[in-house]
């Protein structure tokens, strides 16, 4: 529990946040791990159903809803699923200050009581990597859950919304 945050002292709740950059430079070393993927920028949201929240978990696929639920790449084995998106959000950072820089939509299938889903994890992958790389890509998500994802965005941090591009609220405004 973060004893420094009021709201967690409070509630005896643990308060998710979008992770943030550290703000040490990025190493000018090219030696071994070079070319790895960096994820301190890197937050899950979930959206299942009207709700939108994070869920760090879902960094390692352990999110709420994908406890103990095992996955199939066959969509037909989850006939009775509900779709879950996770959105892949990058925060990045400008000499104004931090932003969302990319933002990218994953489709799952869940299906809760019978314990399966579906979902096609090399889609995962590369859609956090477009996020990383300042892509936009929210294809699928209805008004209402780019509605939700957006409230979510400002509720976290209303700067970083502010700072963000004009194509990330655009593509957020549109069906």
């Amino acid at each position: 529990m973060d004893n420094n945050n009021p709201e967690s002292q409070k509630t005896g709740k643990k308060i998710f946040a979008l992770n943030i950059i550290s703000n040490e430079e990025k190493s000018k070393h090219k030696g071994f791990g070079a070319g790895s993927i960096d994820l301190n920028s890197m937050s899950p949201v979930i959206i299942d159903g009207d709700e939108a929240y994070i869920d760090i978990g879902a960094m390692h696929a352990k999110s709420k809803v994908e406890k103990g639920i095992k996955f199939s790449i066959n969509r037909d084995d989850v006939p009775a699923g509900r779709q879950v998106w996770v959105v892949w959000v990058a925060v990045d950072r400008s000499p104004e200050g931090q932003f969302y820089g990319g933002m990218t939509a994953c489709e799952m299938w869940i299906d809760t009581e019978a314990r399966r889903g579906w979902k096609i994890l090399a889609d995962h992958v590369n859609k956090m990597d477009y996020a990383l790389k300042r892509r936009f890509i929210l294809d699928g998500l209805s008004a209402e859950q780019r509605g939700a994802l957006k409230k979510l965005l400002i509720e976290t941090n209303r700067e970083w919304w502010d700072r963000s591009s004009d194509e990330l609220k655009t593509v957020l405004e549109s069906e």
